[in-house]
């Protein structure tokens, strides 16, 4: 499995919930049409220990190669997905890594 794993940030004069909304509702399904992914998670920043969350939250996107990843990314509706980030998000701050899933318990 070849995950890319991207973190969110608000986007100034959007509210958080409606934000958080258009991610789900809306990004989400632009997500669900780029070939070749095999798991999309979203996980929203809901609250912090110290009041509000540091980022709006952090989405990974699961394939089955790195070369599952390179026809992804190559495609119009990665693209389409990308463009659609500053709908929602601040798409200037967007940082992005390929992961390795470490499961230490579960």
């Amino acid at each position: 499995m070849f995950t890319v794993t991207f973190v969110l940030y608000e986007k100034d004069g959007l509210d958080r919930g409606e934000a958080l909304r258009y991610w789900r509702e809306t990004h989400g399904p632009l997500v669900r049409e780029v070939p070749g992914v095999e798991r999309y998670v979203q996980q929203h920043a809901v609250g912090a220990p110290d009041g509000a969350p540091p980022f709006l939250g952090v989405a990974s996107l699961s394939f089955a190669d790195a070369a599952a990843f390179g026809a992804a990314a190559a495609s119009p509706a990665f693209a389409a997905a990308v463009a659609d980030v500053g709908n929602f998000a601040d798409a200037g701050r967007l940082p992005t890594a390929f992961v390795e899933e470490v499961v230490l318990v579960g």
